[in-house]
């Protein structure tokens, strides 16, 4: 009976046996723990990249603020054949050829669709005007013809100094003719001041 009434020694917890139970809440603990820590760490990460990214597009807006001036600032003037959109009706191209570099009739045509395009890009945003008046008279392309370049050349100077646009193709030299060869000049303009230029050369 001694033996019944005496204490009951503590049991050691290692000797105690895991239950289902215990594996959980250890598992929900640990869980617990790396949660929080996981907020410790990485918020100020994810701070210090916000702030790194906010100035970033900082920068950014300011160079794109800085950059639309500068935009502006190289923006062309309006030519001034579009000016004479308002005072002349008849609009006309003029296609001068290179007669001396004996094209075939199709590279002159190929030559002459290159230099209406160039010189269409060259102005459709500088003279928006004058190449509405040129399309409300149906387009008008004549073709003309002279023996040299040096001709080209000196017609492009005074269609200069008559203020309107012109445009020379000048030619990779794949077919027919030698490299950076110039082919085509076009002119446009209001009629009467496109023929003080080329209405003395002969039609091709």
């Amino acid at each position: 009976m001694a033996s019944a009434l005496s204490e009951a020694e503590p049991m050691d917890a290692s000797t105690l046996p895991l239950t289902s139970a215990h594996l959980v809440a250890m598992a929900a603990g640990f869980l617990t723990v790396g949660y929080f820590l996981g907020r410790t760490t990485h918020r100020p990460a994810a701070a210090a990249a916000a702030h790194v990214t906010g100035a970033g597009e900082a920068a950014n807006a300011g160079a794109s603020a800085g950059a639309a001036p500068e935009k502006r600032r190289r923006r062309k003037e309006p030519l001034e054949v579009d000016r004479l959109a308002e005072s002349y009706e008849d609009f006309k191209m003029v296609l001068v050829v290179r007669n001396d570099l004996k094209m075939g009739k199709g590279k002159i045509a190929a030559q002459c669709s290159h230099a209406t395009l160039g010189l269409y890009k060259d102005i459709c945003t500088r003279a928006p005007k004058a190449l509405q008046r040129w399309e409300m008279c149906g387009q008008v392309k004549v073709v003309t013809k002279v023996e040299t370049e040096e001709d080209m050349l000196a017609l492009r100077v005074k269609a200069k100094e008559s203020k309107l646009p012109c445009h020379i193709t000048v030619d990779a030299g794949r077919t027919q003719i030698a490299p950076n060869s110039r082919t085509v000049m076009a002119v446009l303009g209001p009629a009467e001041l496109v023929d003080d230029v080329t209405g003395h050369l002969k039609l091709m």
